[in-house]
Parts: C-alpha cells; structure tokens; sequence
C-alpha cells in the first residue's frame, strides 16, 4: 500500500509538472520564510523518525528472562532505513535560510527553560555556520544508523541512536536552551 501511495505521489507530482510546463505557467518556489517552521519540521519529520531509531533496538528484563527487541527481517530493517534518510534530510529542511523557529505569536514550550522562538531565531541568525555545523553533525550521526542499518547490526543501529541523541542534545543546548543549568552540567 505504501508503495502504492508512493508512486501515486510521484505519478501525480509529473502529471502536474508537466502540465505546468506545457501551459507555460510554472508554480513560483515556495518561500522558506513562508514554509512550514523549524518547529513544525522537528514535530513532523525529526521527532518521530529518530524516536522510531531510538525505540528499534531494546533490551528488557521480563519474567521469561533477557528479551531483546530489533528489527528481525528486510521490511523492518527497510523501515528503520526510510527513518534514518528522512532524518537525515530534514536537516537540509531545517537549516533553509528565512526559515523561522516557530510562527507569529507562538512561544516557548517551556518558557523556564526554553528561549522564545523570536530569541532563538536570533540566536540562529547570528551563527548560521555553526547551525548548519550541527545539522551536519546529525547527518554524520544518522550516516552511522544507515551503515548499522545495511549491516543489519542491532548494537550499530544502537551506538548510533546515542549520536544521534548527541547530536540533537548539543544543538538545543546551544539555541534553545543555553540558560538551562542542569542540561549545560550535562556536557
């Protein structure tokens, strides 16, 4: 089914680009400054494809003994490796340049340790070079869950999500939370 909707999309996105084309009236490129916000992006694509990587490979301790869950068979390792590049490429969706932290009016989500998205788009703006830097870092982090991911390595696809939760941690200790104490003790 999801190959289905997937050639359907791609179907659909030629249909309309040649028409497009042909009636000489092509659709002007969105706008990153009017485009779905940083905020929006880790909610819709970052936060759910590295909890996806984060919760593939766990080890328990049950009544029946040691229980290690980990993808077992192709389409779960597939499914770990479509996560792994839409991660990876959501960082070049992050660090679009006019991309803002959150939309007009929002606010911090915890404002005791969190900077207003206006502080943190400022924070941005002023070191572009070192945003961009650790979105790279996430990509390097996420290469490592791709190679796990081919090797088939549950304890690879594991060291890899503990980068990729690295990666992440340094980013909003840098320009979401910078006061925060105790995340700073944490480095």
């Amino acid at each position: 089914m999801r190959n289905l909707l997937i050639f359907l999309f791609i179907t659909m996105t030629g249909c309309l680009s040649v028409a497009c084309h042909a009636t000489g009236s092509e659709a002007p490129a969105p706008d990153a400054s009017s485009a779905f916000t940083i905020r929006e992006v880790m909610q819709s694509m970052v936060a759910p494809q590295a909890d996806s990587l984060w919760n593939a490979v766990s080890t328990s301790v049950t009544d029946k003994g040691v229980e290690t869950k980990a993808p077992s068979n192709d389409e779960e390792w597939a499914t770990m490796r479509h996560a792994a590049v839409t991660l990876a490429e959501a960082m070049n969706v992050v660090v679009m340049p006019g991309r803002k932290v959150a939309r007009t009016g929002e606010h911090a989500k915890d404002p005791k340790l969190e900077l207003e998205p206006e502080q943190i788009d400022a924070l941005i703006a002023q070191d572009r070079a070192g945003f961009a830097k650790y979105a790279h870092e996430m990509q390097g982090a996420v290469a490592q869950a791709v190679k796990a991911i081919d090797a088939k390595s549950a304890d690879g696809l594991s060291t890899a999500g503990a980068a990729i939760d690295a990666a992440c941690e340094t980013c909003h200790k840098k320009y979401w939370y910078p006061n925060d104490e105790k995340a700073q003790e944490q480095k």
